[in-house]
């Protein structure tokens, strides 16, 4: 924003200097140009007035001397003509006189129209000035005389000018420039700090860290206001959310010591019960007990797992998969599926909340577990490419729909195929903050064969 912000201030200040000093330029030209015409006009006419006589006594003669001592003085040729067009009477001799030059001058003298100053006059003209002024006796055009005058020092005046006037351009637009450029920033700094805190609010919320204020960053007071504006927000989300979370938390935590009592109760119940009805409930009653207590337990995760804060350590990949998949093949080989694990990551070490990796591979592992029919297998694969660590957990259950894949992750969520399945539908969900906060990704997809395949790409820690 600041680069096109700046852009469009320094077009509008190149606009205005250049398009004030454009026409002060060609009005310099015009004022000079207008200055050699008359000073010249003036001449013209009075040779002409001074010839009037000469041309009618046909003694022109007596005129020559004055023409070349002019010619001497100020280098401008001065020439006389009869009514033909036909020089008669030049200041460097009839001889020397061009009359291609003068040719389109002296008619229109000789129609009695006056002289006018032509073109304006530019430093790369070079073509000279030439005035015709009739000679009028008794009302009657007799005759002409024609002034032609070399350019050079008027456009060598007109150059230095026009250079003065660029230099003075110049010096403006860097000037406004000195001046324009800070108010930029100046107005764009509460912006940046804007998008600064906005980020950090972001990371806030991922991360549980309070978020840091904007505060007075200055620039206008509308911007100013707005940061004011931003900071009571963010006090506000961030409230907000760590009121959800110590709910969440405190919730799972007050209801474990009731609910640890109502197990007991249902337990001390065993062979108190005779009637069948009764004892169909009362164990209905026990697997309730035992499922919303697994539910206060992942809630209690998902809530560590989401107020973890900045806190990561270093863990070996290879050492905590191979801890993992060791632990969790005792219950495969219960339910006749085998566990494979294929990990090549060098040694590689990742950054994870405290035990956030063992969490991550307890939740995929029993999810795997779960919907993996006897006699098939789970595979565990890791390897590193590009400074990025991938771990993946494979079944060959029954999967999901492709459309299901993107509502895995969210809480609660389960496919309609696996409403019978135990689980509270948490687990996905932990570890995708997890993983999140850990900088990584997560990504399901459908493997060749049947089953499920969850992937997450972790940063490698330095």
């Amino acid at each position: 924003m600041r680069v096109r912000l700046q852009g469009i201030v320094v077009t509008l200040v190149a606009l205005l200097v250049f398009g004030l000093g454009i026409p002060l330029a060609l009005s310099i030209a015009g004022s000079l140009q207008q200055k050699l015409f008359l000073d010249r006009l003036t001449d013209t006419s009075r040779f002409a007035s001074l010839a009037q006589r000469p041309l009618l006594d046909n003694q022109l003669g007596r005129l020559e001397p004055e023409l070349r001592r002019y010619t001497e003085v100020y280098g401008v040729k001065v020439v006389v003509v009869n009514q033909d067009g036909e020089p008669v009477l030049s200041s460097l001799g009839t001889g020397r006189v061009d009359r291609s030059a003068i040719e389109v001058p002296v008619n229109e003298a000789l129609a009695a129209r006056p002289p006018e100053p032509g073109p304006l006059l530019m430093p790369w003209a070079t073509k000279p000035l030439v005035l015709a002024e009739p000679i009028l006796i008794d009302g009657e055009v007799r005759g002409a005389v024609v002034t032609q005058s070399a350019t050079d020092h008027v456009r060598t005046q007109l150059l230095w000018q026009w250079l003065l006037l660029a230099a003075g351009a110049l010096v403006a637009f860097g000037l406004a420039l000195l001046v324009a450029l800070p108010v930029v920033r100046w107005t764009l700094r509460p912006v940046r700090r804007l998008d600064e805190a906005t980020g950090a609010l972001v990371a806030s919320v991922v991360s549980g860290r309070e978020a840091e204020p904007v505060g007075e960053s200055g620039g206008p007071p509308e911007l100013r206001q707005l940061g004011r504006s931003f900071d009571r927000m963010a006090a506000s989300v961030s409230e907000a959310l760590a009121a959800q979370r110590a709910f969440v938390a405190d919730a799972s935590h007050q209801l474990r010591n009731p609910l640890t009592a109502l197990k007991i109760r249902l337990g001390n119940l065993d062979g108190q019960v005779t009637d069948e009805t009764a004892a169909a409930d009362l164990e209905a009653a026990q697997v309730d007990a035992k499922r919303l207590n697994q539910i206060l337990d992942e809630l209690l995760s998902m809530a560590r797992a989401e107020s973890a804060g900045g806190e990561l350590v270093s863990e070996d990949l290879a050492e905590v998969i191979a801890d993992r998949v060791a632990d969790w093949s005792v219950v495969g080989a219960a339910r006749e599926v085998e566990l494979e694990s294929a990990v090549d990551v060098g040694g590689a070490r990742v950054l994870v909340p405290p035990r956030g990796l063992e969490v991550v591979l307890d939740a995929l592992l029993d999810n795997a577990l779960k919907f993996s029919p006897s006699g098939t297998s789970v595979e565990v694969a890791a390897g590193v490419a590009d400074g990025r660590v991938t771990v993946s957990v494979r079944d060959h259950g029954p999967g999901l729909r492709e459309e299901e894949l993107e509502r895995a992750a969210d809480r609660f969520w389960r496919s309609t195929a696996h409403q019978n399945v135990p689980g509270s539908g948490l687990g996905l969900a932990i570890v995708t903050e997890i993983v999140r906060h850990s900088g990584g990704d997560l990504r399901l997809s459908l493997p060749d064969g049947g089953g499920l395949r969850i992937a997450m790409d972790f940063p490698v820690a330095g």
